[in-house]
């Protein structure tokens, strides 16, 4: 009986029981160091280049609002829209800060668009609280852009306002694109007229060629772009496409 007792507790002592145990440890490690690597590599491609200050990858999209204008962001600091199809200032590169909040930067102006505290848009040469923007999807699948940082606040109570006209007085200010192509203050946008409502669209193969021509080719693509942005002329005569210039 002794001797079955001791074959039993060698047994149990065999090494070939303690594997299933092991086993275990490395599975419970594996998918940590999984989930782990992952993050690190979303950060690199993220967090890189100019972009050091935003938590998200940017993506390569034109804003073209209700209003058929593509929202265009010009090396001097101007925010306009444009007709054309294939114009560099109109292909952007939108990227979040937050959760519901973007950047949006011209790629060929290398400027970010922003909105000051009296509700106008402005290229902004560098990043700062002015250029984020509050991004939310509406019916259709257009999009709008709240400025962060400023709105219209209502009354205080002391003024004896009733409640609902106080609420009716808070009011997002919204990136806006008007029907002839000029933008409007944040002060005097909603969020459901036209001017505010933009398409997010994917780049054609002609938008294409120029960011791969920019970021492959030598310097001179993006400064002769500039050059021809700045054309002075009659505001009429500005609707000349640049794409077709370059294809010369």
């Amino acid at each position: 009986m002794v001797i079955i007792l001791v074959l039993l507790l060698l047994n149990l002592m065999h090494p070939s029981h303690q594997k299933p145990r092991s086993s275990m440890t490395l599975r419970t490690s594996t998918p940590q160091h999984q989930s782990f690597n992952p993050r690190q590599r979303r950060d690199a491609a993220g967090r890189g280049g100019v972009y050091e200050h935003l938590g998200g990858a940017p993506r390569h999209r034109k804003l073209y609002c209700a209003t058929k204008y593509h929202l265009q962001i010009h090396p001097n600091g101007r925010i306009d829209g444009t007709l054309e199809e294939n114009n560099p200032f109109s292909i952007l590169e939108i990227a979040a800060v937050d959760v519901g909040v973007v950047v949006i930067k011209g790629l060929f102006s290398d400027r970010y668009l922003a909105m000051n505290e009296k509700g106008g848009l402005y290229a902004s040469a560098a990043f700062n609280q002015e250029c984020e923007f509050m991004e939310r999807i509406h019916e259709l699948g257009y999009n709008t852009y709240a400025s962060r940082n400023y709105q219209t606040t209502p009354p205080s109570t002391s003024t004896g306002i009733s409640s609902r006209r106080r609420a009716s007085a808070e009011r997002l200010w919204y990136v806006s694109i008007n029907g002839k192509g000029r933008p409007k203050r944040g002060l005097k946008t909603r969020r459901t007229e036209k001017a505010s409502l933009f398409l997010p669209r994917v780049l054609g193969h002609k938008d294409h060629d120029m960011v791969h021509l920019l970021f492959n080719s030598s310097l001179g693509y993006r400064q002769t772009a500039l050059r021809l942005a700045g054309k002075t002329g009659p505001r009429r005569q500005r609707h000349v496409s640049i794409s077709r210039q370059f294809d010369d």
